[in-house]
């Protein structure tokens, strides 16, 4: 049996029901978020287009940044020197079709069969390049005999792909939390709005039942973020890019440990701020600054992921963290006890933030009416 008391200015906790278990309670909420997700189309379709527009402009950014380019072919005449195309064959920028005479590498030539034909000549190459109705550039440039280059930091990284990697973990972050996050608010208003979360305490104790919601929903963003990974891989795989690919597999692993941290961080945030409204009208006055704790981070790793003294701090900013720290290692900027304490800092801050949101959502769950100030929701 149930028991309620009413307060000035709202509606106290219902006593839940005494035969199902703290754990079990949850999990039951739990469960039910990932379902009611999950059988939505919208869900669906929108992860769908997320993996197309990420295997696409992966696909589409190797064809553009010369990736997908094949290697010249050229006619080459007996009595070429050797050494005139020995370079370039063995970093497959052209490949040797080998003719008897002249009369043979032009028939060629004419026929589309080849780009250009390499006759022996007196000049002081040994060799004259032929080409259609223009000088083939691209066969000069392969053939030309550069000077041997040395790098003073051959290690350095160019700003664009120091870029892009921020941007590109900071996105994946920043689209999972304020999607979830908005799906904890809508649901949270909704079901208050309705009188239907007086059934649910009901049945589950407040705690719980917010312990369901931001477990539920870690899952579907934790999920989700791995989907995005598996098809960052595949796009790389597919596009032959091993090399980078294999320069992500660390930092994407502590990238989903901290984005699990920093999900149930945000989502705690947007569930308290959830219960102290009523109507979804109310809901910019505390959606806007759990919106802002995750965007000016995003934005920070943004404009600042070239600059390494920032990244450096945003590493240790518990909201930022999740994005700054995998995006240093992976260009091995970071000390190996670097993301052990930032991890720690992280989780130490979601703790404290879990417990103070939890004290907020019992004390305004059930108060209806007006927004809930924060000192009535924090008071006993």
């Amino acid at each position: 049996m149930t028991s309620t008391t009413t307060p000035q200015g709202g509606t106290p906790a219902t006593s839940a029901n005494p035969s199902l278990s703290s754990w079990s309670a949850t999990w039951l909420v739990a469960e039910r978020e990932v379902t009611s997700q999950i059988r939505s189309k919208s869900f669906v379709i929108s992860n769908l287009i997320t993996i197309a527009l990420i295997i696409g402009g992966i696909v589409i950014a190797n064809l553009v940044g010369g990736g997908g380019t094949s290697a010249a072919k050229v006619a080459v005449v007996d009595g070429v020197p050797a050494s005139a195309t020995a370079s370039a064959v063995e970093d497959e920028t052209i490949e040797i079709v080998a003719v008897d005479d002249r009369a043979a590498g032009e028939a060629l030539l004419r026929g589309d069969e080849v780009d250009a034909v390499l006759v022996p000549s007196d000049s002081p190459v040994g060799y004259t390049v032929i080409g259609l109705t223009s000088p083939p550039d691209g066969v000069v440039n392969a053939l030309a005999v550069t000077p041997p280059v040395e790098l003073l930091d051959p290690n350095a990284v160019s700003d664009g792909l120091r870029y892009l990697v921020a941007y590109g973990f900071g996105l994946v972050f920043m689209m999972s939390a304020l999607g979830s996050g908005a799906m904890i608010m809508q649901n949270t208003i909704t079901e208050k709005q309705s009188r239907i979360v007086e059934i649910l305490l009901a049945a589950v104790p407040a705690r719980a039942l917010m312990a369901g919601k931001i477990i539920g929903n870690s899952i579907i963003g934790v999920g989700s973020a791995v989907v995005m990974a598996a098809a960052v891989v595949l796009g790389l795989a597919v596009t032959g890019q091993a090399q980078l690919l294999a320069l992500l597999t660390a930092p994407m692993v502590w990238f989903v440990v901290f984005f699990l941290l920093g999900f149930v961080l945000v989502a705690s945030i947007f569930a308290a701020g959830a219960a102290m409204v009523s109507r979804q009208e109310d809901s910019g006055a505390v959606m806007t600054p759990a919106m802002m704790l995750v965007m000016l981070p995003f934005m920070g790793v943004a404009f600042f992921g070239t600059n390494l003294t920032v990244m450096q701090v945003l590493s240790y900013v518990p909201f930022s963290a999740p994005v700054a720290m995998p995006a240093r290692m992976f260009f091995g900027e970071a000390l190996w006890w670097e993301p052990v304490l930032s991890l720690g800092i992280l989780a130490a801050t979601t703790g404290l933030v879990v417990m103070l949101a939890a004290r907020i959502y019992t004390g305004s769950l059930l108060r209806m009416g007006n927004r809930v100030k924060l000192s009535e929701a924090l008071g006993r």
